[in-house]
């Protein structure tokens, strides 16, 4: 008889051996972050490989990844990171950070956006330090540590300080770019894309990288496709097909996070019910919440 990592061809070679474990074990698997690749991913993924190799010059390229809230945005932007992590010995011995990423504060200011890039790469902040010094450390110790890439994620936080707020961040990001001679990423929502239209020059700096919700069509069949094949489960999961494509997406609203969501959660049932595999029955069966059924239930509260 076949080894069952043998039998299971509906599996990535990787995930072959996980449907030997125990029932337990898979659903902690099945629980658990996954990199799913898809086309828009893995083109988005490319375009920011070869800002680490750009040659250094006035104006360096600058992208904007945008789509709405959980579509996968910040998976990219870690994904990135990974592939591109030093090991321990190299950091340590020569305190190297070629990607830093940071986020812009719910509460946006200027001066803890500057603390935040100093916490993000290890080093000690002063209390009640002024902003100018803030300044001039972060942006020594980003050029000290060989910064090639700077991230800044949730950028449409910056409009919730209103309009003066906004205005600083859109300087500090011209200034970044200016100073520093690296590429800068923003992350963000719609939201993000019209305050940095608001700003001619920064307008022209940064080029798009779009992460819309996903419709029907070979796209998303080859996403199903690509999250069935990584589920430990037994027997082949039939998801990637136009009638269940339909349904996926009218479930989920069409963002990656909540199709993901659905399908870990209908894969956990396949599980526990014995069906080995992701279903009519088991997408009905899965403890999930639509984001249509959750804003019902605060709607009633």
């Amino acid at each position: 008889m076949n080894d069952v990592s043998e039998a299971l061809p509906h599996l990535a070679a990787g995930v072959r051996d996980i449907a030997k474990l125990s029932n337990s074990e898979r659903i902690r698997h099945i629980r658990s972050d996954r990199w799913i690749n898809y086309t828009r991913a893995q083109l988005a993924i490319e375009r920011l490989d070869a800002l680490l190799t750009w040659p250094q010059k006035q104006r360096m390229p600058n992208l904007l990844m945008i789509g709405p809230t959980n579509n996968g945005k910040s998976m990219i932007v870690e994904k990135f990171r990974k592939n591109h992590a030093l090991s321990p010995g190299v950091r340590s011995n020569n305190e190297l950070i070629p990607i830093v990423v940071v986020q812009v504060p719910c509460e946006p200011s200027v001066a803890r956006f500057y603390a935040i890039i100093l916490t993000s790469i290890g080093a000690p902040i002063r209390p009640h330090a002024r902003v100018v010094d803030l300044e001039q450390v972060a942006l020594k110790l980003l050029r000290q540590v060989k910064t090639k890439v700077l991230i800044i994620d949730e950028l449409h936080n910056m409009l919730a300080g209103g309009s003066n707020v906004r205005r600083a961040f859109l300087n500090l990001i011209r200034f970044l770019g200016n100073e520093l001679r690296v590429p800068i990423v923003g992350v963000g929502t719609r939201e993000a894309y019209l305050a940095i239209r608001s700003d001619d020059q920064l307008e022209n700096r940064f080029e798009p990288i779009p992460l819309p919700i996903w419709e029907e069509g070979e796209e998303l069949l080859a996403l199903l496709a690509s999250v069935a094949a990584v589920l430990p489960l037994k027997k082949r999961s039939e998801i990637a097909t136009t009638d269940m494509s339909r349904y996926i997406l009218a479930k989920t609203g069409g963002t990656i996070g909540e199709i993901s969501k659905l399908l870990t959660a209908a894969a956990v049932e396949a599980v526990n019910v014995g069906e080995e595999c992701i279903n009519q029955r088991t997408l009905k069966l899965a403890k999930y919440e639509s984001p249509s059924d959750r804003r019902k239930a605060f709607e009633r509260c």
